[in-house]
This record gives structure tokens, C-alpha cells and sequence, in this order.
């Protein structure tokens, strides 16, 4: 079990930085070898399920992730979002939250809770260490506002 948290300040505003962190398919982009489906293809809330695929051929791998909890920010209030992992492979939980931060910025938070079943807690460390460095360049990269609107 790996549990870690990550943090980011951005000038985005609390309600662009909340669309870009949970606009699920957008998480291929920034996410190598991998591609989301959500099922269904509708505005996300509680329930709704997508499936992050990864790897090549026969290596890839289902991270199917159900969202628990939808609460996106408004009124000066923070968003919250809960995610549960129901993999084969891949088990736990993530959290992503959004706080305003200032006047128009915001402080983002990720909480993961990652399992790798039939990996030996002798690779909790490695593992760890790939998690924080992959999971921050995701969530820099879909902070990396561009200027495109979320899908």
C-alpha cells in the first residue's frame, strides 16, 4: 500500500483548475501509454465509472475508477472528489480537491491510497516514489492550462 498527497498552487480559478483535474479523458494526455473512457459518456457525478487503460498489447493493464463523491466548488466553497479504484491489478482510492486560494487562484490537492496486488511490500518505496513523481506530472500537465476548454 502507498499512500501520498500532493499539492499545487495555480493561477487558475478555483472552478477552471476543478474542470481541468476531473475531465477524465483528459487525463490520456498527460498520462503516457494510457487512454479513458467514461462510462457514460455524460457529465460526470456520483457513479458515473471510466476505465483508464494503459500499457501496450498484451501489457496493458484496467484501472476502472467509480466516482464516489462529486462535490464541485462553488459559492467561495472547496470541491471534492472521490474516486474508487475496482481494478484487478490496481486497488485504492483518490481524492482531488480544489481550495480558492487568494483572489483568483487556487491550491489543489490529490490523495491517493494505491495498491498493486501481488506486488511485495518490498516494492512499497519504489513504488511510492514512481506514484509522487508520475501522479505530479499529470496533475501539472492538466493544470498546464493551454487555453483549450475542457472536453
Amino acid at each position: 500500500m502507498v499512500l501520498f498527497l500532493l499539492e499545487r498552487l495555480t493561477p487558475l480559478p478555483v472552478d477552471r483548475a476543478w474542470r481541468l483535474l476531473t475531465d477524465w479523458p483528459r487525463h490520456a494526455d498527460v498520462v503516457p501509454l494510457t487512454r479513458v473512457t467514461v462510462r457514460p459518456p455524460a457529465p460526470t457525478g456520483a457513479g458515473t465509472v471510466f476505465v483508464a487503460r494503459s500499457g501496450v498489447g498484451p501489457l496493458s493493464f484496467d484501472d476502472p475508477m467509480e466516482v464516489t463523491v462529486w462535490q464541485p466548488p462553488e459559492s467561495g466553497a472547496p470541491g471534492k472528489c472521490r474516486l474508487v479504484k475496482h481494478g484487478r491489478f490496481v486497488t485504492g482510492w483518490a481524492e482531488i480537491e480544489v481550495h480558492p486560494y487568494g483572489e483568483d487562484a487556487s491550491r489543489t490537492v490529490w490523495r491517493e491510497d494505491l495498491r498493486v496486488r501481488w506486488l511485495p511490500r518490498l516494492f512499497d518505496r519504489p513504488l511510492a516514489w514512481t506514484a509522487r513523481r508520475m501522479f505530479g506530472r499529470a496533475m501539472d500537465g492538466l493544470l498546464g492550462d493551454d487555453g483549450r476548454p475542457p472536453r
